[in-house]
């Protein structure tokens, strides 16, 4: 897939530094070795020293040693982080104990890390929750500048070339927020744009979908998308965005033609915004099965820091694809 090898390439051309916390995760380990193999980043494995190799050893990984591996109990900084975890809690309530017990959790070790400067991203979930591994990334390395929101966007591949950008598309949310209101939606948007640049490597055209294409129906859940689309195009003047449209207004040229004239995005979109989770998540899933796409993410967006989170059930490629993933996204915020 050359929109994978190019990702690939962009990360090995501009080595980022990918923590894993769930060091002693098998899977996890296996794609580590690989990554470390391809030269496509440099990785921090958290997890005891002893068990990481042993495992490595079990099953014939012969790159692990050349990782920086940090074990949560016992490391240089630990005191640092836990001292750096208290300022950025203590007016939560958080007491310095309670720091030093957190700090030896691998997911709040590795975003201590990543708000340290000692590493450039992190994937974690191959054995946590998305709300675990959300957790600690909301509480220390939260959300970018001028962003609220946290959404996960999913790069599709469709076996139709004639959709999207030579049969690659991007959707949002997928993963994340249940019910954004309108300013919630615009930011969606505007970060799945940001995305689409940095991580597809086009440029975006975005339709922010419907029921209703420019007013054919009435009702409070349209006039949300339609003030969505306003706000989105106030936050980042330089990005495509058409609102409100059906999906096949959306990405078919006669239809987007016939429902929104003169549009130049109705019947070209490139990048879906879904109004709700419920409805983006219900879509890829059957663009998936029926449609015989291929969806790569969630791709969490919104985060100061690239922080990415796994299926429990993901495979050794999908950890591997994430890590070149997450290290463009570290690529495109240094960049800006």
């Amino acid at each position: 897939m050359d929109l994978i090898n190019q990702i690939i390439a962009r990360a090995k051309a501009d080595r980022q530094r990918i923590v894993l916390p769930e060091g002693t995760e098998e899977r996890t380990l296996k794609a580590a070795d690989r990554v470390i193999a391809d030269a496509v980043a440099d990785v921090i494995l958290i997890g005891n020293r002893a068990e990481i190799m042993a495992l490595a050893e079990k099953n014939g990984l012969n790159n692990i040693g050349k990782a920086v591996i940090v074990d949560p109990k016992n490391h240089e900084k630990k005191e640092e982080y836990a001292n750096l975890l208290f300022e950025l809690r203590k007016k939560k309530g958080m007491t310095v104990e309670q720091a030093a017990k957190i700090v030896e959790d691998p997911l709040f070790l590795a975003c201590l890390m990543i708000k340290s400067g000692d590493a450039d991203g992190e994937v974690a979930g191959a054995m946590n929750t998305t709300g675990n591994v959300l957790r600690a990334a909301f509480q220390i390395v939260k959300t970018a500048p001028g962003v609220s929101v946290v959404s996960g966007a999913f790069l599709m591949f469709v076996p139709n070339k004639e959709y999207g950008e030579n049969g690659i598309m991007v959707f949002a949310d997928c993963a994340v927020l249940p019910n954004p209101n309108a300013e919630e939606l615009a930011q969606i948007a505007v970060s799945t744009g940001h995305t689409t640049r940095t991580i597809a490597g086009f440029e975006p055209r975005i339709a922010m979908l419907s029921f209703s294409t420019k007013g054919s129906a009435k009702h409070e859940m349209v006039d949300k998308v339609v003030e969505a689309t306003r706000i989105a195009k106030e936050m980042d003047p330089s990005l495509q965005i058409e609102g409100e449209l059906q999906a096949d207004a959306a990405i078919v040229p006669s239809v987007g033609e016939s429902k929104a004239p003169g549009s130049s995005i109705a019947g070209h979109a490139n990048v879906l915004v879904f109004p709700s989770l419920e409805t983006g998540n219900i879509s890829y899933k059957l663009v998936q099965r029926l449609g015989g796409a291929e969806a790569i993410g969630p791709i969490l967006q919104g985060i100061a820091a690239p922080v990415n989170d796994l299926s429990r059930g993901c495979s050794v490629d999908d950890i591997y694809k994430m890590i070149a993933i997450t290290a463009n996204q570290a690529i495109g915020i240094k960049s800006k």
